[in-house]
């Protein structure tokens, strides 16, 4: 029988090792992405059943990877695999291009649990986030949505949250300075962003860079 075929996409080598020992044999790993460019690659050379993928990696986050990949491989099955236990979050990532969602403190017999699930066509969500979901079900806050960023919004704040220069966030980007800026003007007008500080705690908010 064929094993289904795995790709990882973490940039923190002790981890994707942990998995590896977790899903090998019963499962092929593929291969390995330690940013979300290189997985968009890689996936395309690899065509992988079942990607797991952490949100917080470099060069371009995982959430916007995410929704990318979804759409260059509309077959395989997309298991978030973060540090991050935010409800809406994980719906957001289940409603738009995740077939699950996994923290990285659920038991290690979960990964497994969670591709066979995801593989059979069915939705995964580990127990913390279950439990999040049905907490804030009970409260039903009714909380105003900040208006969405576009993709282009997303890969200039992140390269910005990173600490790149309006240049470099150009030249990775290739496009103007000027397209940064107005990018950068317009995501700190709309979100009453008044800093460059305030700009990088929007950008952990909206999950395209990691905490420090």
């Amino acid at each position: 029988m064929t094993k289904a075929r795995i790709l990882l996409a973490d940039d923190h080598a002790l981890v994707v090792d942990a998995f590896k020992r977790l899903l090998e044999p019963e499962f092929d790993v593929v291969g390995v992405a330690s940013d979300g460019r290189k997985l968009l690659e890689l996936a395309q050379l690899t065509r992988p059943d079942v990607v797991l993928l952490d949100l917080a990696m470099p060069s371009l986050n995982g959430f916007d990877a995410g929704r990318q990949l979804k759409k260059l491989l509309p077959s395989a099955k997309i298991v978030v695999v973060t540090m991050n236990e935010d409800a809406d979050t994980a719906d957001a990532a289940l409603r738009g291009w995740a077939a699950g969602y996994l923290t990285k403190s659920s038991a290690g017999s979960e990964l497994s649990k969670a591709v066979i699930t995801v593989l059979s066509g069915k939705q995964y969500v580990c127990r913390q986030i279950a439990d999040r979901q049905f907490q804030r079900f009970i409260r039903d806050p009714r909380m105003l949505q900040a208006r969405a960023l576009t993709c282009r919004q997303r890969e200039v704040l992140q390269l910005l949250a990173e600490g790149r220069t309006m240049k470099e966030a150009a030249d990775e980007l290739q496009v103007t300075q000027r397209t940064i800026a107005f990018h950068k003007y317009r995501i700190m007008r709309e979100n009453d962003l008044r800093s460059n500080s305030d700009l990088v705690r929007f950008a952990i908010k909206q999950q395209v860079v990691a905490a420090a």
